[in-house]
Formats: C-alpha cells, structure tokens, sequence
C-alpha cells in the first residue's frame, strides 16, 4: 500500500495564499465529502478556485466544533475529531441498531436461544480477528476447534482460541473501570502461546525492541511513540476510557473507536495490538450498554477491506492527526457490523419458523434439540458431539449428553463411536420420522 501524501497543514497554505484566496475559502459552502488531500489533488477543483484554494475552503469548513483529545504523536501534537453529518448519521444508527431493543428479535431476546447466536457471534470475532492478524485456519476448521473443545494444533488454532476466550472474558468485565492492568491482561490472553518470547506477554515494549509497522514491501508505514513514553500514554489512555461527564462531550462510540485508534496508534506491545485494540474497542461499546455487540463481528467487515482500515488510519496521521478519517470509517464498518447482524438474524427467524412447522408435532424436543434436528435437516452429514453440542449452546455436559441420548432414543439421530468419543449423525429414517409426525 502506498503511504499517502501528507496533506499541506492549514496555517502553512493560509500563510502562502494571498487574502483573495481566504475570501473564496470564506465563500465556499458545496458539500465536503471529507476526502483526503491525497485524493482531492487527482480531483477537479471547483470552477474559479485552485487546488490549494479548494483544500483552504475545506480545511476552513472543518475547523468549526472541531474537539481535541488527550493523545498525543511523536512530536507532542495533539489528535482532533469533526463530526461532519455522515459521522452524525451513522451514529444515529448505531445507537438504534445496537444500543435499544426495537425491531431485535425474540431470538436474541430470549434467554432461551440467545445463547446460541452469542456463541456463533464470539466464533466469529475470534476467528476474523486472528485471520487480519495472519491466521490461515479455515473458518470450518476453527469452527470445529471450538465446538468440540479440542486443543490447539498450531499458532494459527492458538489466536483464535485465544480470541474466543478473550471476547468470553469481556463479557464479564463490561463494567469495571479500565486500566493498565485489565489491558495487560487482555493482552496476556491474546497472546497467550503466540508470542516468540513468552516474556513479553502482558507487559510494554522495552526500549530495545523497535516496532515499526510496515507494508507487505517492508516500507515503514507507521512509527509508534518511544518505549519511554508508554506508561504515561497507558494511563492517559485508560482516564479516556473511563471518563463520563468529561467537557466536551464525546459520545460513548466514538469514544469506543479513538481508544481503538489510540491503542493500535501507540503499538505498546511487541505484537497482539490488532487483537488487542478490538477488544478494548468491545470492551468500550459493551461498557457503555451497547448490548447488542455481545452479538456483533467488526473483524469480518474488516477483513473483507483491510486497506480501507489502514487507509482511513494513515489519513488521520497525514492530516494534522484528524480522527475525522478514521471514525468516519469505523462507523460505516459499526453500521456494516450491525447490518450483518440484523440479516443474519432474520435468516435465522426464517428457518426457526419453517423448523417450528416441521418439529410441531414432535414431542417435548427443548430448544437445543430443535436445533439439532433443523441443522441435520438442512445439513444430512453433518456430525455431533456431546462437547460441540455443550459448546454450541453453553450448557452442561450432562444436559448435552441427554439431549443427544434423547434424539437417539426418538429414532432422530444414530449414534456411533470414534476412538473413545460418540458421534451423532442424523437417522437415516430421518425425514420419514419427521413426515410421519405431520399427519
């Protein structure tokens, strides 16, 4: 990826224009897409003005309400956000999408089954989350490690593991205050069995250990802060985190998506930070009642663009540290995230009703089992265990054990052994048990 043109700074091309240019800049007023200098120096400017001229007027447009935050680069100079409509608009939509219950399904709502979607949404941020990080384990693969409970193969199977354990654990601390010491725990188990030097696990990057962030070219694309500076901007970092009533107000996402720039901006770990940045991002939205993301994936919005992430991040560095960029992005890939979700979920409500026709006449199948049995229909070869079972829907082993038994003694499923483990299949006779029970 080609590292963008540093954008001219606002008083340097005030100073170079003479007043007539400021009097257009004043008089400008089409709309602002907020796009990057790099990009607007291809465009046609509007008619009568310069390049520079046009990016004074848009400099100028942003300056209004413009707020600063605490963190700081490399050379002491602060980070600051607009919030153009576009930002506005999708913030309007993640607090209704994420943060209410309107238009949620029963299926999410009822503790009955909620617990199988928020299993399948912590498979999914842990395996997109450990695939941006370099993971090549499948999804199918990953999926299987999960359910079934087996132990990490390699590198790749130990960051997803990690991951899940890690977004499981973010549920139960939601509401205590952030600080360095819950961040070098989460980092610790992100980490945990990755690390080239177990010792740098849940600690910050010594002087000694350079960290630069490079293209796929080896062309430095990021420089993090000094080593030294890092237990100050930890804590700095984790006073943002817990502020509630700091003037001016920061609404609670965008706050959520600055402590993930911040972190991802500091790099204060050897390696992990990717990982360890969405989980202080979760940790944030989750804190703030956003409840809903126990259910949503940003990494699998991520992954499927990377370099609009790395783009929108390298914009706000090469733009007098405007977080503009970067939040404008990270609320689309929110509103995507959300989005995915509410599809998924009415997919799913779909099938639960089509399997509610089919399993009415079944007797005294609880939720779990008709759930199995709508999966062995749409998937005649699939097979389950008492653990995947267990794990799918976080439930006890006796309770998995029984709904399985219970499945084979209704002719619903047959069940054979490999190695010391059973294994379920669906019956053969099957769908001639299942029409039989319609009539």
């Amino acid at each position: 990826m080609k590292l963008p043109e540093k954008a001219p700074a606002f008083h340097e091309i005030y100073q170079q224009l003479p007043p007539e240019s400021f009097s257009k800049a004043l008089n400008y007023n089409d709309k602002d897409d907020y796009r990057h200098w790099d990009e607007l120096k291809h465009r046609a400017p509007p008619e009568g003005m310069n390049r520079a001229e046009w990016w004074l007027a848009l400099k100028w447009r942003r300056l209004p309400g413009k707020k600063m935050i605490p963190l700081k680069d490399r050379n002491g100079l602060v980070f600051g956000f607009s919030l153009p409509d576009q930002i506005a608009r999708q913030l309007h939509e993640i607090d209704l999408g994420a943060g209410g219950r309107i238009g949620i399904s029963e299926l999410v709502a009822n503790p009955d089954t909620r617990d199988q979607y928020l299993i399948r949404s912590l498979m999914d941020e842990a395996i997109t989350s450990s695939q941006l990080e370099g993971a090549v384990t499948t999804r199918e693969v990953a999926k299987d490690m999960l359910r079934s409970g087996r132990n990490p193969k390699d590198k790749s199977e130990r960051m997803i593991f990690n991951n899940y354990r890690t977004m499981g654990h973010i549920r139960e601390i939601k509401n205590q205050d952030m600080t360095p010491e819950l961040i070098f725990e989460l980092h610790r188990m992100v980490t945990d069995g990755t690390l080239d030097n177990p010792g740098a696990a849940g600690r910050l990057r010594q002087p000694d250990e350079l960290i630069t962030v490079e293209d796929e070219e080896g062309e430095i694309m990021h420089l993090p802060p000094n080593a030294a500076e890092l237990p100050v901007r930890l804590a700095e970092m984790c006073a943002f985190a817990n502020a509630t009533s700091s003037e001016p107000f920061i609404h609670p996402a965008i706050r959520a998506m600055i402590l993930h720039f911040w972190l991802a901006y500091d790099h204060p770990f050897v390696d992990g930070n990717g990982r360890t940045a969405r989980a202080l991002f979760y940790w944030a939205m989750l804190h703030s009642d956003y409840w809903l993301f126990e259910f949503i994936s940003i990494s699998d919005v991520l992954k499927r663009a990377p370099v609009k992430y790395y783009r929108a991040f390298l914009h706000t560095e090469t733009d007098e540290n405007d977080l503009t960029y970067f939040l404008l992005h990270h609320s689309e890939v929110i509103r995507k995230a959300i989005n995915n979700l509410h599809l998924y979920i009415s997919k799913k409500t779909r099938e639960t009703h089509e399997n509610a026709k089919i399993l009415k006449n079944l007797r005294h199948f609880n939720h779990r089992q008709q759930a199995v049995i709508g999966h062995a229909l749409r998937h005649s070869h699939a097979a389950f265990t008492i653990e995947s079972h267990q794990n799918s829907h976080d439930t006890a082993y006796n309770t998995a054990r029984t709904d399985l038994l219970n499945l084979v003694t209704e002719g619903i499923l047959e069940q054979s052994k490999s190695g010391k483990k059973m294994v379920f299949h669906a019956s053969s006779a099957l769908e001639k048990i299942l029409r039989e029970t319609k009539h």
